[in-house]
């Protein structure tokens, strides 16, 4: 095939996805971390960004990046373990394992490159890696990546991972995977029963706790909220949500970080994330330290808005943390509503195929800490006529 033909091809595909509403543009966003964004010239609401605690605007994570900055510069310039690391970097993964309360930590430059590393490292050909059918893509791609049989059950169906588990109870190594808090549904993983299950199957248990970090647990991560961080044998979270930073941590065992650090491929051939990030990550694991109970006021909240939702005739699925879903099925009602809350000053997250299931498009809603009675009054009065709209 020559390049006339593939690129004949490409046109042809992104044709199609512009018919089925499908493809993908970049927004022209400006502040599209701070409570209110611009978006085409307009001042509106910020229901979409993962800035769950209003954090990255904080002076204290500015001051702390800025310091850092003007001590090692802008960048790390390589890999960690070649001339990439700083004294920060050690600082930070032994507050993090502390604030974790585990026994070594690791940062690594993402949350989608910390699960190919932990994938990619722990799992080989014939591991069996049990995933939640929900859980997050970059999951879904370490396992692919390492090769190792991937058995995916039914999103928080106990009895199928029961079933599951036993039907290969025989196998050497098994590792179970999951989100703890569901990304595009804001639902939270059944980990009490899980862990019990893996206990009793003798299966090695990884937890995402990308969307819970800085808001279950007193900010430490829906494990530690339910008393069972010393039963989960990795811990991955994100300082690019609720610590309102960027990058990612792994958290466990010595000898599982030990392991990774010398086997995980996106951390060896990676620049190091520049010290100014690493100023910020140290001191959001700080603030959460010191404020545990910010998160608690957002699941309040949240908790709050989903009842007035329900009561209003949407369907916000299963969700029981500070993502709410807004289930209107089909693509073309999904962005008509979209649209509709732009108009009336809120920015809502419009979620198609396929990042979501064929038929359950969806506005999501991402709130926020910083979120106050009057915006909370105006976000229910707007969707009060959307749903004289669309229900």
């Amino acid at each position: 095939m020559d390049n006339k033909q593939i690129y004949k091809q490409l046109s042809s595909s992104l044709k199609d996805l512009k018919e089925q509403n499908l493809l993908r543009s970049i927004p022209d966003i400006d502040q599209g971390a701070d409570l209110y964004l611009n978006f085409q010239g307009k001042k509106l609401l910020n229901l979409a960004s993962n800035n769950y605690l209003g954090l990255s605007q904080a002076e204290v994570l500015k001051k702390a990046a800025s310091a850092a900055i003007k001590n090692w510069g802008t960048s790390s310039a390589a890999s960690r373990l070649v001339t990439g690391n700083f004294s920060l970097y050690s600082e930070l993964e032994v507050a993090v394992a502390r604030f974790k309360t585990q026994e070594k930590a690791l940062v690594i430059g993402s949350g989608y490159m910390a699960n190919l590393c932990l994938m990619t490292s722990l799992a080989r050909r014939k591991t069996l890696v049990f995933s939640d059918r929900l859980n997050h893509a970059s999951i879904i791609d370490g396992i692919i990546l390492s090769r190792a049989r991937h058995i995916r059950y039914r999103h928080n169906d106990i009895e199928h991972l029961q079933y599951l588990l036993k039907k290969h109870a025989s196998a050497a190594q098994k590792i179970l995977v999951t989100d703890t808090v569901f990304s595009m549904d804001g639902d939270l993983a059944r980990l009490e029963e899980i862990v019990t299950l893996c206990k009793n199957f003798n299966v090695f248990i990884v937890v995402d706790e990308a969307h819970a970090t800085g808001v279950f647990g007193k900010g430490r991560g829906l494990a530690h909220a339910l008393g069972l961080e010393k039963e989960i044998d990795i811990h991955m979270g994100t300082f690019s949500k609720a610590l309102g930073s960027y990058g990612a941590y792994l958290a466990g065992a010595k000898e599982c970080i030990d392991w990774i650090t010398t086997t995980g491929r996106p951390f060896i051939y990676s620049t190091a994330l520049p010290p100014g990030v690493i100023g910020a990550n140290l001191a959001a694991i700080e603030f959460i330290a010191e404020h545990p109970e910010t998160g608690n006021r957002l699941l309040e909240m949240s908790s709050h808005l989903r009842g007035k939702l329900k009561q209003l005739g949407f369907n916000v699925g299963d969700s029981a943390s500070q993502i709410i879903p807004i289930i209107l099925g089909d693509i073309e009602t999904t962005l008509k509503a979209k649209e509709f809350l732009l108009k009336r000053g809120l920015y809502v997250a419009a979620i198609r195929p396929p990042t979501v299931p064929l038929n359950t498009s969806r506005l999501r809603l991402s709130l926020r800490a910083d979120l106050k009675k009057e915006h909370l009054q105006q976000i229910v009065h707007v969707f009060e006529k959307l749903a004289q709209e669309v229900l």
